[in-house]
């Protein structure tokens, strides 16, 4: 995995804007076996207010915090209390500010982890796998048919 750095020079962001960093457990496809991987990436509003209400997901647990202690001297630092075999995701630096604005845009998501808590009690599945480098093969039998009169003008 690569991790981008964040465009610190354009960042409108304090330091102390809250984020929240999750470790999920994907899959990489290698010679035809699934190979299970621990990936640490932001979590937006949206996303955790979700897994919050109990759907399946594949995060195993979820640290709030804030992005000057994930992003120090222009690299990610992973919460101590992650595994050590985890890989920050790709792009982590964008999408740790992107994470970041979505909490600033909607204050209320931050109620639901205090800065510091680390939570794990999520509805954990890998029952849908989570592929980090699959293909997508495109076949004509996957267009949708259209009724003949769709395109036409009456």
């Amino acid at each position: 995995m690569t991790t981008q750095a964040a465009p610190t020079s354009t960042s409108e962001l304090p330091a102390d804007s809250y984020v929240v960093i999750g470790l999920a457990t994907c899959f990489i496809k290698q010679e035809n076996k699934l190979q299970p991987i621990k990936i640490i990436e932001p979590i937006p509003s949206a996303a955790l207010e979700a897994i919050l209400k109990g759907i399946p997901t594949s995060y195993e647990m979820a640290m709030a915090t804030t992005l000057g202690a994930v992003w120090i001297n222009d690299a990610p630092q992973a919460p101590p209390q992650f595994t050590g075999d985890a890989e920050f995701c790709e792009d982590f630096g964008f999408r740790l500010q992107a994470t970041a604005r979505s909490y600033a845009s909607r204050p209320i998501a931050t109620e639901h982890l205090s800065l510091g808590t680390l939570k794990t009690d999520f509805n954990f599945s890998t029952e849908r796998k989570r592929m980090l480098n699959a293909d997508r093969v495109v076949n004509t039998e996957d267009n949708v048919k259209q009724h003949s009169h769709t395109h036409k003008v009456l």
